[in-house]
Protein backbone atom coordinates (compact mmCIF):
# COMPACT_ATOMS: atom_id res chain seq x y z
CA UNK A 1 0.00 0.00 0.00
CA UNK A 2 2.85 2.40 0.82
CA UNK A 3 6.31 2.63 -0.72
CA UNK A 4 9.39 1.86 1.36
CA UNK A 5 10.10 5.59 1.64
CA UNK A 6 6.58 6.28 2.88
CA UNK A 7 6.73 3.43 5.41
CA UNK A 8 10.02 4.78 6.79
CA UNK A 9 8.54 8.29 7.08
CA UNK A 10 5.43 6.95 8.83
CA UNK A 11 7.59 4.89 11.23
CA UNK A 12 9.72 7.95 12.05
CA UNK A 13 6.62 10.01 12.81
CA UNK A 14 5.09 7.29 15.00
CA UNK A 15 8.39 6.98 16.86
CA UNK A 16 8.41 10.76 17.46
CA UNK A 17 4.79 10.89 18.67
CA UNK A 18 5.46 8.10 21.15
CA UNK A 19 8.79 9.60 22.26
CA UNK A 20 7.14 13.02 22.76
CA UNK A 21 4.93 11.51 25.48
CA UNK A 22 8.06 11.38 27.69
CA UNK A 23 6.61 8.29 29.34
CA UNK A 24 8.98 6.94 31.98
CA UNK A 25 8.54 3.31 30.86
CA UNK A 26 9.82 3.90 27.33
CA UNK A 27 13.26 2.58 26.42
CA UNK A 28 16.01 5.11 25.85
CA UNK A 29 16.75 3.68 22.40
CA UNK A 30 14.44 2.86 19.54
CA UNK A 31 10.84 2.08 20.47
CA UNK A 32 9.56 -1.25 19.14
CA UNK A 33 6.09 -1.11 17.57
CA UNK A 34 3.91 -2.65 14.88
CA UNK A 35 0.91 -1.11 13.15
CA UNK A 36 -1.44 -2.70 10.64
CA UNK A 37 -3.38 -0.44 8.27
CA UNK A 38 -6.40 -1.68 6.33
CA UNK A 39 -6.92 -0.16 2.90
CA UNK A 40 -10.14 0.48 1.00
CA UNK A 41 -10.02 -2.99 -0.62
CA UNK A 42 -9.49 -6.40 0.98
CA UNK A 43 -6.16 -6.76 -0.86
CA UNK A 44 -4.97 -3.30 0.23
CA UNK A 45 -3.12 -3.23 3.56
CA UNK A 46 0.18 -2.25 5.12
CA UNK A 47 2.21 -3.56 8.02
CA UNK A 48 4.62 -1.00 9.46
CA UNK A 49 7.23 -1.58 12.15
CA UNK A 50 9.83 0.65 13.71
CA UNK A 51 12.65 1.23 11.23
CA UNK A 52 15.24 -0.61 13.32
CA UNK A 53 13.18 -3.81 13.16
CA UNK A 54 13.15 -3.91 9.37
CA UNK A 55 16.56 -5.07 8.20
CA UNK A 56 15.46 -6.32 4.77
CA UNK A 57 12.40 -4.32 3.64
CA UNK A 58 10.09 -5.91 1.12
CA UNK A 59 9.25 -4.16 -2.08
CA UNK A 60 5.95 -3.75 -3.91
CA UNK A 61 6.70 -2.48 -7.44
CA UNK A 62 3.19 -1.01 -7.77
CA UNK A 63 3.61 1.11 -4.61
CA UNK A 64 7.18 2.10 -5.53
CA UNK A 65 6.22 3.38 -8.99
CA UNK A 66 3.27 5.32 -7.55
CA UNK A 67 5.71 6.97 -5.14
CA UNK A 68 8.13 7.86 -7.95
CA UNK A 69 5.31 9.29 -10.08
CA UNK A 70 3.88 11.18 -7.10
CA UNK A 71 0.45 9.57 -7.28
Amino acid sequence: MFSRRQKREIADKIQKVIRDTNHDELPSGEIQFQIHIEGAESWSWAHIENNGAVTNPGRNPFSEIKDILGE
